[in-house]
Order: C-alpha cells, then sequence, then structure tokens
C-alpha cells in the first residue's frame, strides 16, 4: 500500500495498494472519512452560462467542462478535494492523448494536486453537437 493511504487533514484517503500499477493522474480509490452526504454531479460538456460552446478545441471544452462540475460543487457547498470520482466521456481517445499536457495543466490549476477515482470513456458521439468531452462526477459533501 501506498503512504497515500492514509487519511488527509481534510479526511480524504487515497487507496492505491502496491499490488497494482501505480496511477498517474488519478487514484484507483478515494474515501472520505467524515459526516456529509454524496452528490451527483450530471454530466457537464463546454458550454459557458450562455449555453455556448466554448470553441472546438479539446483542452478548452474539457477545461470548461470541469469549471462546470467545480460549480456544482462549490455551489453544494464542496471544493475540488470533495470529488471521489469523475468519468470523463471523449469523442476521441486519440484527442484526449494529443492534448493530454495541456489538460494536465488545466486540471492541476482547477483541481491542485487532488486526483479522485477516474474513467476515461470513448463514445461514438455526445448529445449537445460540437461537444469533444463530457465530465460526470461523485462528490463528498461535508455537513
Amino acid at each position: 500500500m501506498s503512504v497515500k493511504n492514509q487519511p488527509s487533514q481534510t479526511g480524504t484517503r487515497y487507496v492505491n495498494p502496491a499490488s497494482l500499477a501505480e496511477p498517474r493522474g488519478y487514484s484507483n480509490g478515494v474515501g472520505y472519512a467524515q459526516a456529509g452526504s454524496i452528490l451527483f454531479i450530471a454530466g457537464q460538456v463546454g458550454w459557458d452560462a450562455a449555453g455556448t460552446m466554448v470553441g472546438d478545441r479539446f483542452e478548452d471544452q474539457f477545461d470548461q467542462a470541469l469549471a462546470n462540475v467545480l460549480a456544482v460543487v462549490t455551489e453544494a457547498g464542496g471544493a475540488p478535494e470533495s470529488i471521489g470520482k469523475l468519468t470523463i466521456f471523449v469523442v476521441d481517445c486519440g484527442e484526449y492523448r494529443a492534448a493530454r499536457q495541456a489538460i494536465g495543466e488545466r486540471y492541476r490549476r482547477r483541481m491542485g494536486s487532488h486526483y479522485p477515482a477516474m474513467t476515461l470513456v470513448e463514445v461514438r458521439a455526445l448529445l449537445p453537437p460540437g461537444a469533444r468531452v463530457e465530465i460526470e462526477a461523485i462528490a463528498w459533501i461535508p455537513s
């Protein structure tokens, strides 16, 4: 087990068994040792407040979708560290890999060094026209 298996000061516990490959940019498991409630965040795309897609660039849409997820978490009383699980839907895994460095920079700007459990899924299409990425989340909101 890695040292991150111990609860942090915020009660967040990252679980990354030594028997699994070391995760890069995510955690295998995240738990919370505090009272609170679970918040399920609907899939968010790269729309701004007016409902307009922020552009065609993958990293711009990723950044806005993550900002939208965080807006829901913050409104509910949480913080980036409250997010325990992210599911990222993309229309092209190759596009995700190509934008990986820019995505990482924008992710760290918004999430710091908090790496929840994550799943990346390639899908045929997303509902909004022009959407390249959609992010949904599960968060733990302290009481």
